[in-house]
């Protein structure tokens, strides 16, 4: 019986918006992934190195500038596939752009990592495309799901009755899953489905008619 693999995981605080930027791979495997690469992709690079680590893809939460602004130069240095949700780079088309190195997601779809596979759930609501990303009990979520909040609603592409779906269906996951947001926006800077479900006030609305009269 195989065992799951342990994580190589560093988050990396970047830019001027509080971001958290991820490195993601197996503990035994040099393979490393890049989630929302921004704002300084030398420091990308740094963390790395360091780590003695190879960068084998990218992975996108969603297309807002402030998770993407280093792409191209990452990509520049680290030719790489990059994973989106399909929603997202049709509402996205400056996505086209990346060329081959673009992969349209599925919900779900599973993306291997050298020996860590990567679950890409569809989680629209921030926008039409928006992804968080579940590897051995590590939940990143981008603008979904932040400590004690979630991503707005009210950007082009935003939906509150999407949100309200995709918070319902991460709630539903395991209490002890690790929440690992895109922001640094909340009194912890990592934290557990079992804490959100107890003090997130977004994920205390039974029905969408609740949800919306907060949100």
């Amino acid at each position: 019986m195989e065992t799951a693999p342990k994580l190589f995981l560093r988050q990396l605080q970047l830019g001027s918006m509080d971001n958290f930027v991820y490195l993601l791979g197996a503990a035994g495997s040099k393979e490393t992934a890049v989630v929302d690469p921004a704002w300084d992709s030398a420091a990308i690079d740094q963390a790395l190195a360091d780590a003695a680590r190879t960068l084998a893809c990218v992975l996108l939460t969603h297309s807002h500038p402030d998770h993407v602004n280093a792409l191209a130069e990452v990509l520049g240095r680290h030719p790489v596939p990059v994973y989106a949700q399909a929603a997202e780079v049709a509402a996205a088309p400056w996505m086209e752009k990346l060329g081959p190195a673009l992969h349209r997601a599925a919900p779900d779809q599973v993306v291997q990592v050298g020996p860590l596979a990567v679950r890409l759930i569809a989680t629209p609501g921030h926008t039409p495309g928006s992804q968080c990303l579940l590897a051995e009990g590590a939940l990143f979520t981008g603008d979904t799901l932040f400590v004690n909040a979630c991503g707005r609603v009210d950007l082009p592409g935003g939906s509150a009755e999407a949100m309200f779906h995709s918070l319902s269906a991460l709630a539903r996951l395991p209490p002890e899953t690790q929440v690992y947001p895109g922001h640094d926006y909340g009194d912890v800077p990592v934290s557990t489905v079992a804490r959100e479900r107890e003090r997130n006030p977004y994920l205390q609305p039974k029905n969408l008619g609740a949800f919306a009269a907060i949100r």
